[in-house]
């Protein structure tokens, strides 16, 4: 495995992406940097030769920005109808799954949820991208998604803090 190919660099910048959006406790910068994110996580997986993660990633990409504009149900929906068929056309394993199932949820999270909720859905995606990444031989996918992971949790204690010590005054 090169550690240095074109691909693996693209999962470098997605790595660095990922943990700033992550680490972002209000949800406009963590949405603006997520969607920054998926694109070089496309980028990455499509020369991977990962066409369902390239393709989820991409249409998660517009998913973070759209969810920056609107908290839809109705669109939140479309997206997960859009994941769901480039998912029947292009998954031909059902590891293809965990990336389409990961950005259905995530897309819903985005959408509808707000603040810890939020980041709790979207550390289980976090989990079902970390399997992907394993199983694709992605290694700044790896590192990311378990440093994001990380993160994530962090961030939702310190947020669980913030609001106790808010009620507590």
């Amino acid at each position: 495995m090169d550690f240095l190919s074109p691909a693996q660099i693209a999962g470098y910048v997605s790595f660095v992406l990922g943990m700033i959006a992550f680490m972002q406790t209000r949800d406009r910068p963590l949405k603006l940097f997520n969607g920054a994110q998926c694109i070089a996580y496309a980028v990455h997986f499509l020369m991977l030769g990962n066409i369902p993660a390239a393709a989820t990633a991409a249409v998660s990409a517009v998913r973070s920005f759209l969810a920056l504009r609107t908290r839809s149900p109705l669109l939140a929906v479309a997206v997960v109808v859009v994941l769901v068929a480039i998912g029947s056309q292009v998954v031909t394993h059902w590891t293809g799954w965990l990336p389409v199932a990961a950005s259905s949820f995530g897309t819903l999270a985005m959408f509808l949820l707000r603040g810890i909720p939020m980041r709790l859905v979207m550390l289980g995606c976090c989990l079902m991208w970390l399997a992907n990444n394993l199983l694709s031989g992605s290694i700044g996918g790896t590192l990311l998604e378990t440093a994001i992971a990380l993160a994530m949790v962090s961030t939702i204690v310190r947020m669980v803090r913030a609001r106790r010590a808010a009620e507590a005054a």
